[in-house]
């Protein structure tokens, strides 16, 4: 249906709204949110039987209930190949001229990672507005704005009080809006360490703040607002750090409709892939056209070493390394030997009655948040604590604003630390602290927490794209962090782990890969992204996972980014809107739910459907089990003439063949197409699982896309 204004939108949405009653008592805030452009509906406060009485209506196509999402640098740039005086970053002018959208938790716009100093104004393809005070937006901040309507409607009067300004309380979406475009910082650091100038991966491109979360809670109704205004006013690229803790079908998905509206209109979806790992099939964000982000570790870690009694030592991470704290042997206690779970993890109360009083207490990682734990242990009276992680975290620290001297030590390392303990009467411990250390290796490594393919939605599909950085990042933060932290707003810098750390490094990248080649579509930069991936560490072996064993392709997707390689791909698997309605209905969605995502009537009898493997996609899963055989086109962008001769590391059990093994170009944009043929081999193999890669190689360019195999 098409609409001469929005009011006129909004009109035909009240329709469907039941006729007021005075009992109804809340009838003239009924209508929650009218979107415009990222889907065609609204949400509404709507009991059971009221939506079913609405399903009769003309033009009704679905209801479902407001779902609940969530929360999910000094050395980064460095350590992805971006100087400041030379290469890609400068080259691309540090993202110049585009526009990043942060769905997020708002942010603090008076931090100097948001100063504007030497940029443009916006776009004059900006339309957005800025509900800050006039003087809080600036040509960094060109936007911000905050939608509260949904989280108030579910939560009533507990949250009738919730901010209406974007201004950010938790420090969640300021850590994620420089990370993607702060700023440079000169002697950035958090509690002394990590020290250096901070600079989000597109210091020069502006920020447009959307505040959707509150608390730790995002709502499907508020995200669904914040990207719809983030569409309409204008954004290149947004970057989402949010995941429901479900998964679920893509038209049943707010991140998923509203991101496939937003590339329909050129706009570029960054999102975290979930903090759920190392376990298989545990991502969000899975959609085909999202980039869908993993993380990984970097070669910076500070540094703090246990020191048993014995002598032996055991390297660990913590972020707050007292000076006054002398590093001398104290008794060493575990309070979890009693087997109570909840002992065994520092749970508040779980220490009563226990004697820590001056000595280092060993806690599990697990149930209550790293910090709380040493907050837990602070108060019975410990002089320390020694964060021992679990099998499934391996060797993947991290280093925490601890309230007091702290270590965070491997699985390993645990278990000669526990073992120490009962091997003697009186175990005794130090925690000697060594700040930061550049250059540790192997890095980047998976991190444990970081979520799984493969995708349940989508098992066509490889997932994660790729993995950034997202363990021990430094960012802007509102507030004091550490143990003597103040509860003003006072601008800091604070160091956080998550994939909602890495989403917005990959938002930072795809906005300098914009602003070298403004015409390129969303589905073209994640293919430059993903075929340019790093897979290899910086002592030369391949990427691996949190027990240092190299990763496979559901941890890892196409790779480590490496946003210098991704400006110059030379050739790439590009996509459009309608591709993946092909691909939807080929998946089985009915006409109501292709039609829901694509916001418009969709009849797939009358479209040509294609199987997961026809998507014109940069990366490979295959379900094998008769010979299947798939096509794809690329596009050249790099040298009008070029030869590019295809190279194939089989995957253990399978036969791969290209047809043809070499593509010829004599111009820029030239399309051709190949077919890849899978056939298991007369020995097979004895994993479900093998992987391997095509590369497209010419004599300056390696066009590499994964290939992940499931036995069937």
């Amino acid at each position: 249906m098409v609409f001469s204004s929005s009011e006129d939108r909004e009109d035909w949405h009240r329709s469907f709204l039941p006729v007021a009653t005075a009992s109804s008592g809340y009838d003239s805030q009924r209508m929650v949110y009218s979107y415009r452009n990222v889907i065609s509906g609204f949400t509404a406060r709507l009991t059971e039987e009221e939506v079913k009485a609405m399903e009769s209506m003309d033009g009704f196509v679905s209801a479902r209930p407001d779902r609940l999402s969530h929360l999910m640098t000094t050395r980064t740039p460095a350590f992805l190949g971006l100087h400041q005086n030379m290469g890609f970053w400068k080259d691309s002018n540090f993202g110049e001229g585009v526009i990043i959208g942060v769905v997020d938790s708002g942010v603090l716009p008076s931090h100097p990672s948001f100063g504007d100093g030497g940029m443009p104004p916006p776009p004059s393809t900006w339309k957005g507005s800025c509900e800050f005070n006039k003087t809080d937006c600036n040509n960094k901040i060109i936007g911000a704005r905050s939608f509260n309507k949904g989280i108030v409607a579910r939560k009533g009067a507990v949250m009738a009080g919730a901010a209406v300004s974007p201004l950010d309380d938790d420090g969640h979406g300021t850590h994620t809006a420089s990370t993607a475009a702060g700023t440079f910082v000169q002697n950035a650091n958090a509690l002394g360490n990590a020290n250096g100038t901070a600079a989000g991966i597109a210091p020069l491109a502006h920020l447009a703040i959307y505040r959707v979360c509150f608390g730790v809670d995002c709502t499907d109704s508020d995200i669904l607002a914040g990207i719809d205004s983030a569409v309409e006013d204008g954004v290149d690229v947004i970057s989402i750090s949010l995941v429901v803790e479900n998964s679920t079908s893509f038209s049943d998905d707010a991140v998923a409709i509203a991101s496939f509206g937003a590339t329909e209109k050129g706009i570029f979806v960054s999102c975290a892939a979930a903090n759920s790992g190392p376990f298989n099939s545990t991502l969000a964000n899975d959609a085909p056209w999202i980039l869908t982000v993993g993380a990984s570790t970097m070669d910076r870690s500070i540094i703090a070493t246990v020191k048993l009694g014995n002598g032996k030592e055991y390297n660990g991470q913590s972020l707050f390394q007292p000076k006054d704290f002398r590093s001398t042997q104290l008794p060493l206690v575990y309070p979890g030997a009693n087997g109570n779970p909840d002992t065994m993890t520092c749970e508040d109360g779980s220490l009563n009655g226990t004697d820590v009083k001056g000595k280092i207490v060993l806690c599990n990682r697990g149930g209550s948040a790293r910090t709380d734990k040493g907050v837990v242990i602070k108060n019975a009276g410990g002089a320390g604590m020694i964060l021992l992680n679990r099998q499934q975290d391996g060797f993947n620290t991290e280093a925490d604003p601890h309230v007091l001297p702290a270590s965070h030590v491997s699985f390993t390392s645990g278990l000669n630390i526990k073992a120490y303990v009962n091997s003697t009467y009186a175990p005794t411990a130090a925690v000697v602290f060594k700040g930061t250390v550049l250059g540790t290796s192997p890095a980047p490594a998976v991190a444990s927490f970081s979520s799984r393919g493969p995708s349940i939605m989508s098992p066509g599909i490889l997932k994660p794209d790729i993995i950034g950085p997202g363990v021990n990042v430094l960012a802007a933060w509102p507030f004091q962090i550490g143990p003597s932290a103040s509860a003003e707003y006072t601008p800091s810098f604070n160091v956080r782990s998550g994939t909602s750390m890495s989403a917005p490094h990959l938002s930072g990248a795809a906005a300098l890969i914009k602003s070298a080649h403004p015409n390129w579509s969303p589905a073209a930069i994640k293919s430059a992204i993903m075929t340019t991936a790093d897979l290899v560490t910086n002592d030369g072996r391949l990427i691996v996972d949190e027990n240092l064993r190299p990763a496979d392709l559901f941890a890892t997707g196409a790779g480590h980014m490496n946003p210098s390689k991704a400006s110059n791909p030379g050739l790439i698997y590009d996509l459009q809107p309608y591709n993946y309605i092909s691909y939807l209905c080929g998946l089985g969605y009915t006409d109501t739910q292709v039609g829901a995502i694509a916001c418009r009537s969709i009849s797939c009898s009358n479209i040509t459907s294609i199987v997961e493997g026809e998507l014109n996609y940069p990366s490979f899963l295959v379900r094998l089990g008769p010979t299947q055989t798939f096509h794809r086109t690329v596009t050249n962008v790099g040298k009008a003439k070029s030869t590019y001769s295809v190279k194939i590391v089989m995957p253990q059990g399978v036969n791969v063949v290209v047809e043809p093994d070499a593509l010829c170009f004599s111009e820029v944009n030239q399309e051709e197409t190949f077919s890849v043929t899978f056939s298991r081999t007369s020995w097979g193999g004895q994993s479900p699982f093998s992987q391997g890669f095509l590369k497209w190689v010419s004599s300056e360019t390696s066009v590499r896309s994964p290939i992940s195999i499931i036995f069937m």
